[in-house]
């Protein structure tokens, strides 16, 4: 009992501040202003490729700026990749379970490579989650274009993220990251967080397909994010974290999408795109503001942010939308937590 009482105030405790808001701020300047041309620009459904390149700002958040610009680099290469391969996937029209299948290898090699790049936030989860969600969406531009929009987001962002150089301009010669040493890229650890990121990505993927969901890219991003915890307590507090925020994240989009007079579409018809292109923007702050403290209340928001620039690129029912994605990351975490459960390392 005392043991379970501990776990429930692991769940809900907020972690300590740690220079959150600068962090904030840059990752939603870097989301703002290629969301603003866009939407000048007229095609705000294309925010999808620019919002993912522009999480490589959620990087390297306090890091000294030459580590940080590496750091980014090196994030950049996972999250334009994943955006890279869904991009392609959309074109040619491959689906369903070739779906399952590349992103289970790109999962599996992405993990390898996160753990050789020593990213975070940790694993290969945001790369997974653009490669899923680019190819479940109808591609309106050339491959190229779209690939450039992502790529140009990326670039923004870590120019955002090191123009605080320009202030300060102190470079610290031989400067390393304050992070666990790399054992190699086949070492033991690694192969087994790769192993998990298949199995559960592949499960889950597996299911969605099965289930006849018309978006199985949810749960295989769902059955990423418990695999990010550094151990097993903490990778189950994050698969619940997910579920329970992501239900919360869902009321948010249901008071934006839904006909109500709490939505803000009631009151600028017309102008459906610049306002969930604002919605966006503004939910992006708080995602970034609780990321490292408190991973549910980050999915709070980061919710509404990944199934408006959906609905932006390619709109659906309101109800079905809402409905399959709560469906999806519940079966999803849970394959995630099993996963975690069930392939541990051998000491």
């Amino acid at each position: 009992m005392p043991a379970f009482m501990t776990h429930a105030r692991e769940l809900h405790r907020l972690g300590p501040a740690n220079n959150d808001r600068l962090s904030a701020v840059r990752v939603a300047l870097s989301v703002a202003v290629p969301a603003a041309v866009l939407v000048l620009l007229g095609r705000p459904d294309l925010m999808m490729y620019a919002v993912f390149g522009a999480l490589t700002g959620m990087y390297g958040r306090n890091e000294t700026h030459q580590l940080r610009l590496k750091h980014q680099a090196k994030a950049a290469v996972i999250l334009v990749g994943g955006l890279t391969i869904g991009v392609f996937l959309s074109v040619h029209h491959i689906h369903s379970w070739w779906l399952v299948l590349v992103a289970t290898t790109f999962a599996g090699l992405g993990s390898l490579y996160a753990d050789w790049s020593r990213l975070r936030p940790i694993g290969p989860f945001f790369g997974i989650l653009a490669l899923g969600a680019c190819a479940s969406v109808p591609t309106s531009v050339p491959f190229t274009t779209a690939v450039l929009i992502g790529a140009a987001s990326a670039a923004f962002s870590i120019l955002v993220g090191f123009a605080g150089w320009l202030r300060h301009r102190s470079w610290q010669r031989g400067a390393v990251r304050d992070v666990p040493a790399f054992r190699g890229i086949l070492g033991r650890s690694s192969l087994v967080h790769a192993l998990r990121y298949v199995s559960a990505v592949a499960g889950a993927g597996t299911i969605g397909v099965l289930s006849g969901s018309g978006h199985p890219h949810w749960a295989m991003a769902a059955a990423a994010v418990p695999l990010a915890g550094a151990d097993l307590p903490s990778r189950v507090h994050r698969g619940i974290h997910r579920i329970v925020g992501t239900f919360l994240g869902l009321a948010v989009v249901a008071v934006v999408l839904f006909p109500t007079p709490l939505s803000p579409l009631q009151y600028f018809p017309g102008h459906t795109g610049m306002v969930l292109a604002i919605v966006v923007v503004l939910c992006q702050f708080p995602t970034e503001l609780f990321m490292a403290r408190h991973y549910g209340w980050a999915m709070v928001f980061f919710t509404p942010v990944i199934l408006l620039i959906a609905q932006l690129a390619s709109p659906m029912d309101p109800g079905v939308l809402v409905l399959e994605r709560g469906i999806e990351t519940f079966v999803g975490a849970v394959v995630g937590i099993a996963v975690a459960v069930v392939v541990q390392r051998r000491r």
